[in-house]
């Protein structure tokens, strides 16, 4: 499927080496003030080239809306949003025509439907996550209306970690090109980026999203859990391997006895002490801050020969080439909101129906 919401949502469209991308917005509310020069803020932020620990690939990200807005407003009707592809170099992937690249996905594809466009991935570069982007951004001025806060930042790369994000300052995430609030981690981050790309090898890493605000009754009893649409949200981006909200795996450690977020009223409100559940209880959000964390691998593409074979099973060898990014993280962070204000966005319009 290339589609993904119920009453909020998009549909993408485009591969990375053809003309451009794009994405169909269903289900925006009439009205909606729509921020130009905040959504390409936010293409602007996961764009490549933007520093040296970032691919090379030089796209300006200029998007442009056909359809669905008048006068700066929102009409109700679909809005089509395309954004160019500037800087494609094909012939860097000719060499690939035949060959399946280790850990991509140009076997599974080829078995699937056949053929392939090797150029880049084709439909599963993650140069398609540019247009979830653009949605994304649609979605946060809607959420703005409930005024919901929803900050990723880089929380580790390889074995360096920041601290917990009760400790940091979110508003220093955009303070560096790897997009970690804590500076002291975020320097050895950096060096670490940097020492893996001279080896021509790349590293993996994780980010971590808080949601403020959040209303309290979004998400659905049984199968639209809140917790399980944001996790198929995350999973569905490019290279992430794992996903867990709230205690998550750290949660087994635990006793119930500990584990437990007892309730407590202040100022006619009804709050946890605690917070293990992640803000989201029985699939349910109850107020408090919704965090998760987000698994993502070292790339696949790495400038080193790598044994593989070709559609024919015969040996082959596979040699790096290309334009690509020793660490996806820093440039993840925008696409990990964005999902997440997808998300929240098409359950703040189902919740609206939810009781008379």
């Amino acid at each position: 499927m290339n589609s993904y919401g119920n009453l909020f949502r998009i549909t993408t469209f485009g591969e990375s080496h053809g003309p451009a991308i794009g994405v169909i917005i269903d289900g925006c509310p009439a009205g909606l003030t729509i921020d130009e020069d905040f959504i390409q803020s936010e293409l602007d932020r996961r764009k490549p080239g933007q520093s040296k620990i970032t691919t090379q690939r030089r796209e300006s990200d200029i998007f442009k809306i056909l359809s669905g807005v008048f006068e700066g407003k929102s009409t109700g009707t679909p809005i089509a949003i395309v954004i160019e592809n500037e800087d494609q170099r094909s012939k860097d992937y000719s060499h690939l025509s035949d060959i399946f690249r280790p850990s991509h996905a140009d076997f599974t594809y080829d078995a699937k439907y056949g053929n392939r466009d090797y150029r880049g991935g084709g439909r599963s570069s993650a140069r398609e996550t540019a247009a979830r982007v653009a949605a994304g951004a649609i979605a946060k001025l809607l959420l703005r209306s409930v005024q919901l806060e929803i900050n990723a930042y880089v929380s580790q790369v390889g074995d360096i970690a920041a601290p917990h994000y009760t400790q940091l300052n979110l508003s220093n995430t955009e303070n560096n090109i790897v997009r970690c609030p804590d500076e002291p981690t975020a320097t050895k981050m950096i060096a670490l980026i940097d020492k893996v790309r001279k080896e021509q090898d790349t590293v993996g890493g994780m980010v971590t999203c808080i949601i403020k605000n959040t209303p309290v009754g979004l998400g659905e009893p049984v199968f639209d859990k809140l917790h399980a649409e944001l996790g198929k949200a995350m999973l569905s981006i490019n290279a992430v391997k794992g996903f867990e909200f709230g205690s998550g795996f750290e949660g087994i450690k635990l006793r119930g006895s500990q584990h437990n977020d007892e309730f407590y009223k202040e100022q006619e409100k009804i709050k946890t002490k605690t917070n293990h559940s992640g803000g989201i209880q029985g699939g349910i959000s109850n107020g408090a801050d919704i965090y998760f964390n987000v698994a993502f691998k070292p790339v696949a593409t790495i400038m080193q020969d790598q044994k593989s074979v070709d559609k024919a099973g015969n040996e082959a060898t596979v040699s790096g080439k290309g334009r690509h990014d020793p660490c996806v993280v820093p440039r993840a962070v925008p696409i990990v909101e964005a999902m997440a204000a997808l998300v929240l966005a098409d359950f703040l319009l189902r919740n609206k129906v939810s009781k008379l």
